[in-house]
């Protein structure tokens, strides 16, 4: 019996029509085809995933933020992931708030889960689900989480989860389970400087995020679709360019007034409707590497 598959929305159906990006909000591909589609951004050396981190060649060109715990199970081997951001964050800061969310958005998302069926657990596979963060609908709905907390607690601390899980078990076909679903979520604490923090002591500041989205099938056995679907991966990854436009300047560090003001609770959140920000900052005190220990070890 073949091994769990995604049979939904696929690159078979002619959903990816074009290379524009917008044609995909959320992605499903096995990660060994990622692998051989996306060398430069990550690949298997050793024990380790390797993934294109800040300083590499490969990082200028683009490649995926990765979010993990540091290890993956990969055809029933554990790897250790040599850069990725880990799923939980602590922020004391502003200026660690500002490099955290612009870094998260910079790049596709990445997370692995893996998938078995329910007749044969010992069938196990390894998927990987991106999240496009250049789609408006996708980018959206986290700038706005991000910003609906912070409006919400004056100058105290909180704690936000967004979570994929929903999307990703509802893409999925009857008699395939992921058994890891903890892993497409992420998470930062906001730790603020107050004498008083009651809602935080007692748990009432944590909020969470369902992100929702069309799930798009990247799995292909036709070589000819495998070359749209390397070069569509290519395109979503690459390097972003900033433009000038109000939208694209509203959350950009040279913008001074929008994401300050909405930190200060000064601005009621808004959202950002046109494909944003197109800019490629490097942020390496966020990721975590092996070479580069930092705050978010």
């Amino acid at each position: 019996e073949p091994v769990a598959r995604p049979s939904l929305t696929s690159i078979s159906s002619g959903e990816l029509r074009s290379l524009w990006t917008c044609d995909c909000e959320l992605a499903l591909l096995p990660l060994a085809q990622l692998l051989r589609l996306q060398p430069g951004a990550i690949q298997l050396r050793g024990d380790q995933l390797v993934v294109a981190g800040p300083g590499e060649p490969a990082a200028a060109r683009g490649g995926f933020n990765v979010f993990c715990d540091g290890l993956v199970r990969f055809d029933g081997q554990l790897y250790r992931l040599s850069s990725y951001i880990k799923r939980y964050v602590e922020l004391t800061n502003y200026s660690d708030y500002k490099d955290y969310r612009e870094t998260i958005l910079s790049k596709p998302m990445l997370f692995l889960i893996n998938v078995q069926t329910k007749k044969d657990t010992s069938k196990e596979r390894t998927y990987a689900f991106l999240v496009n963060t250049r789609h408006p609908k996708i980018r959206r709905q986290i700038e706005q989480g991000m910003d609906m907390v912070i409006s919400s607690v004056i100058g105290e601390s909180y704690r936000l989860q967004f979570d994929f899980q929903e999307a990703v078990k509802n893409f999925f076909p009857p008699g395939n389970e992921v058994i890891n679903g903890e892993n497409l979520s992420f998470a930062y604490e906001f730790k603020a400087d107050a004498l008083f923090d009651f809602f935080y002591w007692f748990g009432l500041s944590n909020s969470i995020v369902k992100v929702n989205g069309k799930v798009l099938n990247l799995s292909s056995t036709s070589p000819e679709k495998k070359e749209t679907i390397k070069l569509f991966l290519e395109k979503m990854s690459e390097p972003l360019i900033r433009r000038s436009s109000f939208s694209d300047r509203k959350f950009s560090v040279t913008s001074r007034g929008s994401i300050d003001d909405v930190f200060n609770c000064n601005l009621s959140p808004r959202s950002s409707l046109t494909e944003p920000l197109l800019a490629e900052l490097p942020f390496p005190s966020v990721l975590e590497s092996e070479e580069t220990p930092n705050q978010f070890i």
